[in-house]
């Protein structure tokens, strides 16, 4: 079983004036102490996508993990170490198929049945939220609040990441409802490096 760092933070372009504006966010998370980086991208096309990917890579340390949202095959093609899966995107089965036995594969989930099913599968940890009102997603779905990541704790041994609207205000009472891991967007934006140096001392 894999072990996950306490902040899993998000990268978003659509965040950002630029690329250099998101190379710099990543550059100053990973030195606040980020271990773990996702890169999210749901408006660009491939070839975006796919130059992102190749330029985290050489810019961030081998020691950080990278993971790619959506595309297995992006994953594969940047040199990445795992890919995170909707639940409207390629089925746990087919990503595996695409990127091996040794990456890691994350999944997305909303409540308990999704939480479960997801437990059955491949995936090597398994999200849940959003916990709290977030505005980084178009068309959310229902807040779950700490319940729902207690719930969800319940139902999964893997490890679990909870996400959606968490903050430094926040984030240790999600840790406390059972969550191994929180994930960030938004609140990671401003002063990367500060933000994430803050969250890393909270959550230890």
């Amino acid at each position: 079983m894999i072990t996950l760092p306490r902040l899993y933070a998000i990268l978003d372009p659509s965040f950002f004036s630029d690329d250099d504006a998101l190379y710099a966010a990543a550059d100053g998370l990973v030195a606040g102490g980020v271990e773990l980086l996702q890169y999210r991208n749901k408006s660009g096309d491939a070839r975006q996508m796919l130059d992102h990917a190749l330029g985290l890579k050489r810019l961030l340390p081998k020691s950080v993990k990278l993971i790619m949202n959506d595309r297995a095959d992006l994953c594969l093609a940047g040199g990445f170490d795992g890919v995170h899966l909707g639940q409207d995107d390629l089925s746990p089965d087919g990503a595996r198929k695409i990127i091996g036995p040794n990456l890691w594969m994350g999944l997305s989930t909303h409540n308990p049945h999704q939480v479960k099913a997801a437990d059955q599968t491949s995936a090597d940890y398994i999200a849940i939220g959003p916990v709290f009102p977030t505005g980084s997603k178009v068309d959310p779905h229902e807040v779950i609040g700490l319940k729902g990541v207690r719930d969800a704790r319940m139902c999964t041994g893997k490890p679990l990441v909870a996400i959606g609207g968490i903050t430094r205000e926040s984030c240790r009472g999600v840790i406390e409802a059972g969550a191994d891991s929180v994930a960030v967007i938004s609140d990671l934006i401003r002063q990367p490096r500060q933000s994430a140096e803050e969250f890393c001392r909270i959550l230890e």
